[in-house]
């Protein structure tokens, strides 16, 4: 399946819709009035639509769980099924509220004429097209996009930390693959605590604290318990770990000599 995201407006071209079977087909996530959304199509029509040309459309919320108690959305939204051939296309419109219950709003009837024959143009070569545009006129709750976010391999990155974390993913690219979370909250919690830990552990050893690898230590298990893979920050972390115990104990060998020394010296007294 091909996708191609506009602002509010939305491309996916569905292949091979004459095979797909009637559990619905889903469309990848895009993003519109700084919330996520997807689309599922039904390619059978609906049972009791009367119709043989019909199927069923929806918009749907992305991460529905993710969000605030109490959240809304009021939306206006437009699905178009493209005429590829020069003609008509089909477009139907609807508005309303989506909730914590309501999480779909669309066509259970979405008619075409003549579809799905060849010869009318909305069906080429396997292909349906779909286009959504969506307009979002009310947000109650959180929005799933930070204003002036950038969306990074699936985590919203201010413009100020986009370049620390494309180095991050360049260096480390399955560095996130094993993490689950869809909370953006919490998925920015935890970048900012790597890329904290990332700029602890470039120092040198002797520009850190012991309470500063204490830190450090305990950051890196909070985040290799959220499924984040930092194998090279664990050796750097264990590495200055070692030098710094070679310097305390060789610390407090001196400490013994000077221990020793004022021993003699209370016996002489």
């Amino acid at each position: 399946m091909e996708n191609h995201e506009t602002d509010k407006k939305f491309t996916w071209v569905i292949k091979n819709f004459n095979s797909l079977d009637s559990d619905g087909v889903y469309s990848d996530t895009f993003k519109a009035g700084r919330c996520k959304w997807h689309l599922v199509v039904y390619p059978q029509r609906y049972d009791n639509c009367g119709y043989d040309t019909c199927v069923s459309m929806y918009l749907c919320v992305s991460d529905s769980e993710s969000l605030p108690t109490g959240w809304r959305r009021h939306v206006k939204v437009s699905l178009t099924m493209v005429n590829q051939f020069p003609g008509i296309s089909h477009t139907q419109e609807t508005q309303g509220w989506f909730d914590e219950k309501n999480t779909t709003l669309g066509f259970s009837t979405f008619c075409v004429s003549g579809f799905p024959s060849r010869d009318n143009g909305f069906l080429i070569n396997g292909e349906v097209k779909i286009v959504a545009e969506v307009d979002v006129l009310e947000v109650i709750g959180e929005f799933d996009v930070p204003e002036g976010s950038i969306d990074i391999n699936g985590f919203q990155v201010p413009p100020s930390q986009v370049e620390s974390v494309n180095s991050l993913f360049e260096k480390y690219p399955g560095f996130a693959s094993n993490h689950c979370s869809k909370n953006q909250h919490l998925r920015k919690a935890y970048l900012n605590v790597i890329l904290s830990l990332t700029e602890t552990m470039s120092k040198s050893p002797e520009e850190l604290s012991n309470g500063d690898l204490a830190e450090a230590y305990s950051a890196l298990r909070y985040v290799t318990e959220a499924g984040f893979k930092l194998d090279w920050l664990e050796k750097i972390l264990k590495e200055t770990g070692e030098t710094r115990l070679q310097d305390i104990e060789e610390e407090l060998k001196d400490l013994k000599v000077k221990c020793v020394g004022m021993d003699a010296l209370l016996k002489f007294l």
